[in-house]
């Protein structure tokens, strides 16, 4: 069972490459094709677009509890790679590079939740340490290609989409040879919509689910403007942001790893709220950080938010995954992440309209309102103090 962890967390890191595979390399794609900054905010978008259109489609056919997870993972996993590798063709035009990466947010719909139900259909027990390991892959996935980018000095900027989609299909790849689909998984049988209205009556699920949205609000307007953030503090090189850049976000998988592990002994709640309140603390404080701190103690306060501003996503992952009825888990889930990204989308277009009203230290903070809500949603119930 450990080696099939295993492999469900590397292809997840492997296929999820492709996800953060633009942004990479959004200034050299705006250089060599003349892209205004608008359109580079759409470019940013558009994978979250075509996720979330993904995910409904998965989410109201049933698909992912009629059919194999396990064989929709590695076709999705494909068509996301060869949708990434079409960003290097020389004479893809604007229109073109939407499509592509609206595509690889569209396929990746099958890939990132899909394995979540895998793990849950493997590992019903401790279910959020699993998670914990599979979406600490997700955040080293997402970081990935920075590290790449910030490797490659002497060569063309494509080399990051060819090793993003040579990594993806080979994710796909390992988790269906390898893993296949889980003893706990129960088929739906003949296609039926999933009943929404009652998901929502279930009061745990329901509180798992409006935390997780929270959370969501930060989280990928926080990975997406992390170069931005950087740069602005810093007026370091490229690549030098690109590496700090990959430590900022892949210190997420660190924590997504412990907080799965402390799962184990501590209420997935507890940990959910505590990563949130240290997030909102990181949010209030970026004015005086960004105004006052010097480069390095700089870069450590945005290591310490990229390790709190994930570490409760897994936890709210788990606590969708056990409440939700086992019969569509697998709908419930994705459901759940396709409002998510939808609300990725609102945030992250509304930080950069933000950017261009105020000034740029008091954009930042705004980005509290998620964990707020997030963290209303369990306050009641814990005592913050035992945290």
């Amino acid at each position: 069972m450990r080696l099939k962890l295993l492999v469900i967390v590397i292809a997840q890191f492997f296929c999820t490459s492709v996800w953060f595979a633009g942004n990479a390399v959004l200034n050299d794609i705006g250089t060599v094709k003349g892209l205004s900054a608008d359109f580079l905010l759409y470019l940013v978008s558009a994978v979250q677009v075509g996720f979330i259109s993904g995910t409904l489609i998965f989410a109201l056919s049933g698909i992912t509890d009629r059919f194999s997870p396990a064989r929709i993972f590695f076709f999705s996993s494909f068509i996301a790679a060869v949708s990434n590798l079409c960003l290097s063709v020389h004479s893809i035009g604007e229109n073109g590079i939407l499509i592509s990466r609206f595509f690889v947010g569209f396929f990746l719909s099958g890939v990132y939740p899909v394995g979540m139900k895998i793990a849950a259909d493997h590992f019903e027990e401790g279910l959020g340490k699993s998670l914990g390991f599979l979406v600490g892959g997700l955040v080293l996935g997402t970081a990935f290609p920075h590290f790449i980018k910030s490797l490659s000095i002497s060569l063309q900027w494509e080399f990051v989409v060819y090793v993003s989609s040579g990594l993806c299909v080979l994710g796909g790849l390992a988790l269906y040879l390898i893993v296949n689909d889980g003893p706990f998984r129960k088929p739906a049988g003949k296609l039926q919509l999933p009943d929404f209205k009652k998901i929502f009556q279930i009061s745990s699920l329901r509180k798992a689910i409006l935390g997780y949205w929270g959370h969501m609000w930060e989280l990928y307007t926080f990975w997406t403007f992390v170069p931005l953030l950087i740069l602005k503090k810093t007026s370091w090189s490229f690549n030098s942001i690109s590496l700090y850049s990959f430590w900022v976000i892949a210190t997420g998988a660190l924590s997504c790893a412990v907080f799965g592990l402390l799962s184990r002994k501590i209420p997935l709640e507890k940990l959910a709220s505590l990563a949130l309140l240290i997030s909102c603390c990181c949010c209030l404080l970026f004015p005086v950080l960004f105004v006052f701190a010097s480069n390095e103690l700089f870069i450590c306060y945005l290591v310490v938010w990229g390790f709190f501003v994930v570490a409760d996503s897994p936890m709210f992952s788990g606590l969708v995954a056990m409440s939700a009825p086992a019969s569509s888990r697998g709908s419930t889930i994705i459901f759940v992440n396709s409002i998510g990204f939808l609300i990725t989308v609102i945030s992250i277009q509304f930080t950069g309209y933000l950017l261009t009203q105020l000034p740029f230290i008091w954009v930042w903070p705004i980005l509290v309102i998620g964990p707020v809500i997030g963290l209303g949603q369990f306050v009641k119930r814990l005592n913050l103090r035992k945290l």
